[in-house]
C-alpha cells in the first residue's frame, strides 16, 4: 500500500446497516466533495431491500442539518475479475463476521488490510481467516442507526480509535486514520485491546441492558437501579480484562472503565460519596447518548441472531477459564435469547427481573 496518498484507494465497506451505510455515504460524499479522487468505495450487501432503496434515491443521511441523499449502488456479488480492495470495512454484526471474511477475504489486495468494525474482540476472529497482518481495528465511539432501508440516522456524534490488536506499530494505520477522517476524528493506539476490552464493558451494559429494557439509552438510565444494573455487569467485565492482562482505556477518552467498576465495598452497600460519582457518570453517558437505541436489539426485530454471545458471553466464557463469576453478564445473556425466542419481551420489567435473578438484590440495595 506504499505511496497510497498518491493512488485511488479502493474500499470495499461490506454491510449497509446503521454503520456501513454511514461509513459508505460519507466516504462517497466526502469523495466527490473534495475533488481529489483519491477513494473508490464499493458497498457490498445481500440485503435486496437496502440494494433497491440505494438504487432509487441513493443513501438517505439524517441529522440535525435534516435529510440529504448521497447517490451510490450496493452490489451483491463479487466477480473474478474485480479488482483487489486496499481498505475491506467489515461492518456487518459480530455473528456474521467471520462469514462475511470468508466471502470477501479472496479480494483483499497484497498489502491490504481488513477493518473490524464490531464491538467484541472480532480481530482475533477475523485473523484466523485473513492472518494476523492483514487485520486492523476501528472502535467505533459514534452510534448510527438504519431506520428503513437504505436511510441513515447518526444518534450520536463521536470518531474513531483504530490499532492492531497485537500491539504492533503498522504504518497502515495513519492511512487508514486519513480515510476515516470524514466520518469522525481518529485516534491511533498502540492499545487496541484496552480500547476494545474497555467499549465492551460498556456495550455488556448499554447494549445488552437497552435490549432488555427495550427503550433508548436516555430513559433507561434515569432509573437507578438501572444504572445499578450498568455497574454490576461493568465490573464483572472488568475483573476478566484485569485477569487477562489487559490495561483498560478510557472509552472516548473521558469514561474511566476501571473506576466505573464497583469496589468490594461498594457492591454490598447502597450508598457512599463513590457510588453517588458513578451513578452521576452513567447519568451524564445516558444524556450524551440519550438517543443511542440497542443495535442489538435492531437486529432482533429484523429477525437476525442477536450478537450478545460476543458481548456478555464473551465475559462468561473467559471468566470462566479464569475461575471469575459472572452472574449478572451471564443472566443477562440467556434473558437476550429469550426475547430473540420470543419466549421474553423487553421492558421495563424484564430488567427488573434481572435484578431480581441477581445473587445480591439491586433492587433491595437501590443503587
Amino acid at each position: 500500500m506504499d505511496g497510497l496518498a498518491d493512488q485511488k484507494q479502493r474500499v470495499l465497506v461490506v454491510g449497509c446497516g446503521g454503520l456501513g451505510g454511514i461509513v459508505t455515504a460519507s466516504l462517497l460524499e466526502h469523495g466527490r466533495a473534495s475533488q481529489e479522487g483519491h477513494v473508490d468505495v464499493v458497498a457490498f450487501s445481500r440485503n435486496r431491500a437496502v440494494a433497491r432503496a440505494v438504487a432509487e434515491r441513493g443513501f438517505v443521511l439524517r441529522g440535525v442539518e435534516g435529510a440529504r441523499a448521497v447517490e451510490g449502488r450496493v452490489v451483491d456479488a463479487l466477480g473474478p475479475d474485480t479488482a483487489p480492495f486496499d481498505w475491506i470495512i467489515l461492518a456487518v454484526q459480530p455473528t456474521q463476521v467471520e462469514e462475511a471474511a470468508r466471502s470477501v477475504v479472496s479480494h483483499l489486495a497484497e498489502g491490504g488490510a481488513m477493518v473490524c468494525l464490531q464491538n467484541g474482540l472480532c480481530e482475533e476472529r477475523v485473523a484466523q481467516i485473513a492472518g494476523p497482518e492483514r487485520v486492523l481495528g476501528a472502535v467505533v465511539a459514534w452510534g448510527g442507526s438504519m431506520v428503513e432501508p437504505g436511510v441513515y440516522d447518526r444518534t450520536a456524534a463521536g470518531g474513531f480509535t483504530v490499532g492492531r490488536i497485537d500491539g504492533k506499530d503498522d504504518e497502515r494505520l495513519a492511512k487508514l486514520a486519513l480515510l476515516l477522517e470524514p466520518i469522525g476524528p481518529v485516534t491511533v493506539t498502540s492499545n487496541l485491546a484496552g480500547a476494545r476490552w474497555s467499549k465492551l464493558a460498556i456495550n455488556c451494559a448499554i447494549s445488552t441492558l437497552g435490549t432488555l429494557g427495550g427503550k433508548a439509552l436516555g430513559p433507561l438510565m434515569l432509573h437507578r437501579f438501572v444504572r445499578r444494573l450498568a455497574l454490576e455487569v461493568v465490573t464483572e467485565a472488568v475483573e476478566v480484562a484485569r485477569a487477562e492482562k489487559i490495561r483498560l482505556e478510557k472509552v472516548s477518552g473521558t469514561l474511566d472503565i476501571d473506576w466505573i467498576a464497583l469496589t468490594d465495598a461498594e457492591r454490598h452497600m447502597s450508598g457512599s460519596p463513590g457510588l453517588v460519582a458513578k451513578h452521576g457518570m452513567l447519568l451524564a453517558v445516558g444524556a450524551r447518548y440519550r438517543r443511542m437505541r440497542s443495535s442489538m436489539l435492531a437486529a432482533i426485530e429484523r429477525g437476525q441472531e442477536p450478537p450478545v454471545d460476543f458481548l456478555n458471553g464473551e465475559i462468561t466464557r473467559r471468566g470462566r477459564k479464569h475461575g471469575i463469576s459472572t452472574p449478572f453478564n451471564h443472566e443477562a445473556c440467556n434473558m437476550v435469547h429469550a426475547i430473540a425466542a420470543g419466549t421474553m419481551k423487553s421492558g421495563l420489567s424484564t430488567l427488573e427481573e434481572l435484578a431480581r435473578r441477581a445473587p445480591r438484590s439491586v433492587l433491595e440495595l437501590g443503587g
